[in-house]
């Protein structure tokens, strides 16, 4: 043979690339989906980046925001294992990018085997070597070679020139420890390692992205009510103008949302009535999901409710408490919906022509039609349902709540989202998707900013603590940002209809502490509404989803003053206003479940006990590890409770803890460590 042949391996762009990007975190299914932050978040980003052989390996995270013309680039530091690690401030709401670059970095090998040299001969061969890099590092400063971004342009340049000339004269003459200052000059190398020689760099090549909503997407409470209940009268249709009276009530429980059902005109074929009757009988009003009629739609107001203007007036009177209104996306119609008329293709019909109505066995929604998602007219039925959306916020509306969003189209979802945010950012959507696990988290993939969840049926100690585990600690906590709600208007739990008011009491201060988002349906909560409609039922007698209610918010037994106490320990603990701190606790009795919650830098820590037996005092012995929260072993400190403001002297890593349901099934105590001295002693006696 007279030569080997030039042959091009499969699938090999350059084969001097050497260096291995992988394990890339946090991602979501590769990158499929974003992973979800909050504004002002630091997105931290880990990957593993190493080559062939002993040289070093540099790399470099790229972030920007998502459409702009350049990425800027943020240093990565090792970990170990090589593992490395890098962020970036997400300071505005909308779409990020990252990814990461990677290189072998000859200078940066080069000065690491330097400082290992010995021999005086291979120092100055080493030199000369070093003052050839250098010199390189110097022509891309100046960008005569192209081969790195130009940071600092022509100053770096004359620096760069005149070192590695110096290290060049040097390497013949100098003493060895004259040319280690000179070749080891950490100032200098600096500087070089702003112009790296990237002709070898590998850039990864899954460009990744991050959801960046505000605040309200990470920590809420909402407030569901209906409106037409709000006169305090069951014989008057409420109207938004009651609605503006119910304001100061809910602020002083602390809610910073309130969410109602849907305030659109009801149809009237085939209303239901009192208890779900399959006939409503003249004046009852039917449900609030069975939306349209011959006044409007989905963007029409219910005409006993008010007006569009009145409805305005009621956001802006919220604005002024802190309180946003939330409104219920219910894509589905009644019978007398204008658009069963002027789009009957966007419905399924049955075989003898008539259309489907709403069902799923053994329940049926006589009176609700749910939208065909394969329509060949489907586009025109997307742009429909998005200007639904668009409507409202035009109107003021800066959250919805989506009902049952598991039984329309999953790629409308991620449509119709990406869109409303494109123009809206600070827009929250929660999923009210009580479903399979799997379709319940890709609604949240899909960028569904937070999720209804399974707490209503967790009630024992084992399965609420590996289910919010979980939802901490686990892959979903990416993406999946949980809503606890203990009742809702469909779903009036077990717990709540046999266990009294100490049940109330846990459920509600599980939620709120539990879950940085959480709510109730009021005021049937905090007056204790507990009768079913039957025995192993979970829907409510009375329900307001078919009649009117008159609600005495006055009554001595409300829960309102406990639910104001909670949602202010929240707002005043930094700890309960975010997921990621969760901790379980270990407690020696199965009837009380504990556990912890706290910031990164320990400044905000709580401890909540709660007794989960309704009917019988339960006490135990509590362990928590003191170093974990700054303590030293032997050292005293303050537990205050934010519910009771009662204080408690705790010592080491066991504390002994008792709960009477009858006075309170809930500690919720805040850590107040600090050097205790003798009369200190008093005040907890």
């Amino acid at each position: 043979m007279t030569g080997a042949p030039t042959v091009v391996p499969i699938g090999v762009d350059d084969g001097r690339v050497r260096v291995v990007i992988e394990g890339v975190e946090p991602t979501i299914d590769g990158g499929r989906f974003p992973v979800k932050r909050v504004l002002g978040d630091l997105v931290e980003v880990e990957a593993d980046c190493f080559a062939d052989g002993h040289d070093v390996v540099a790399c470099v995270l790229l972030w920007r925001r998502d459409g702009a013309p350049q990425w800027r680039e943020t240093p990565m530091r090792a970990i170990g294992n090589d593992r490395w690690r890098a962020g970036f401030v997400a300071d505005r709401l909308g779409d990020w990018q990252f990814t990461v670059r990677a290189w072998v970095d000859p200078f940066q090998s080069w000065r690491r085997d330097y400082e290992r040299r010995v021999e005086v001969d291979d120092l100055r061969l080493a030199a000369r070597a070093g003052a050839a890099l250098i010199a390189q590092a110097a022509r891309r400063a100046a960008g005569g070679e192209g081969l790195g971004p130009a940071a600092a342009g022509d100053d770096d340049a004359v620096v760069l020139d005149d070192w590695g000339r110096a290290l060049a004269r040097a390497a013949d003459a100098a003493e060895p420890a004259e040319l280690a200052r000179i070749a080891l000059d950490a100032r200098l190398a600096g500087l070089a390692a702003r112009h790296p020689d990237l002709r070898h760099a590998h850039t990864h090549p899954k460009v990744f992205g991050v959801c960046v909503e505000r605040e309200r997407a990470r920590f809420s409470a909402w407030y569901e009510f209906f409106p037409r209940s709000a006169s305090g009268d069951g014989a008057r249709h409420g109207t938004f103008s009651d609605c503006v009276q119910w304001l100061p009530y809910v602020h002083r429980m602390g809610f910073d949302v309130v969410y109602f059902p849907p305030i659109h005109p009801i149809g009237r074929t085939r209303r239901k009535g009192r208890n779900n009757a399959l006939a409503a009988q003249p004046g009852e009003p039917g449900s609030p999901w069975a939306i349209g009629a011959a006044e409007g739609g989905h963007d029409a107001v219910l005409g006993e409710l008010g007006t569009l203007e009145q409805f305005r007036s009621l956001v802006r009177s919220a604005e002024t408490f802190g309180i946003e209104i939330a409104l219920d996306v219910a894509l589905q119609c009644s019978p007398d919906h204008p658009w069963l008329a002027a789009h009957p293709q966007w419905f399924r019909a049955r075989p003898d022509g008539s259309i489907q109505y709403a069902e799923n066995p053994p329940k049926k929604y006589q009176d609700i039609y749910p939208f065909d998602f394969e329509t060949p007219d489907w586009r025109a039925l997307w742009l429909a349902l998005a200007g639904v959306i668009e409507f409202w916020i035009g109107q003021g509306v800066r959250i919805f709540r989506v009902d049952n969003p598991h039984t329309k189209s999953l790629a409308f979802w991620e449509w119709v989202i990406a869109r409303v945010r494109r123009a809206h950012p600070e827009v929250v959507f929660l999923s009210e998707a009580f479903t399979r696990p799997k379709l319940m988290h890709r609604l949240a993939k899909l960028g569904f900013s937070q999720s209804y969840t399974y707490y209503t049926w967790r009630n024992t100690k084992r399965e609420i603590t590996e289910y919010f585990s979980g939802l901490a600690h686990g892959p979903s906590r990416e993406y999946f940002r949980p809503n606890v709600w203990p009742n809702t208007p469909d779903i009036l739990p077990a717990a709540l209809q046999y266990g009294g008011r100490p049940a109330f009491m846990a459920r509600v201060a599980m939620a709120a502490t539990l879950s940085a988002n959480y709510g109730i349906y009021g005021p049937a909560f905090e007056l204790l509404e507990h009768e079913a409609i039957h025995e192993g039922a979970e829907e409510y007698r009375d329900s307001e989803k078919y009649q009117l209610r008159a609600w005495d918010r006055q009554r001595p037994e409300s829960l309102a003053p406990f639910v104001a106490a909670l949602n202010r320990a929240r707002r005043e603990n930094a700890a309960l206003r975010s997921d990621a701190g969760l901790r379980f606790l270990p407690i020696d009795n199965d009837a009380l479940i504990a556990y912890s919650k706290s910031t990164p830098d320990r400044a905000s820590v709580v401890v909540c006990v709660v007794n989960l037996d309704p009917h019988h005092p339960q006490s135990g012995w509590l362990e928590l590890d003191p170093a974990e929260f700054g303590l030293g072993p032997d050292q005293p400190y303050q537990m205050h409770d934010a519910i009771s403001h009662a204080h408690f002297l705790w010592h080491g890593a066991r504390n002994y803890v008792s709960l009477d349901p009858e006075r309170c099934p809930v500690h919720v105590l805040e850590l107040r460590s600090r050097v205790l001295r003798e009369n200190d002693f008093d005040y907890f006696l």
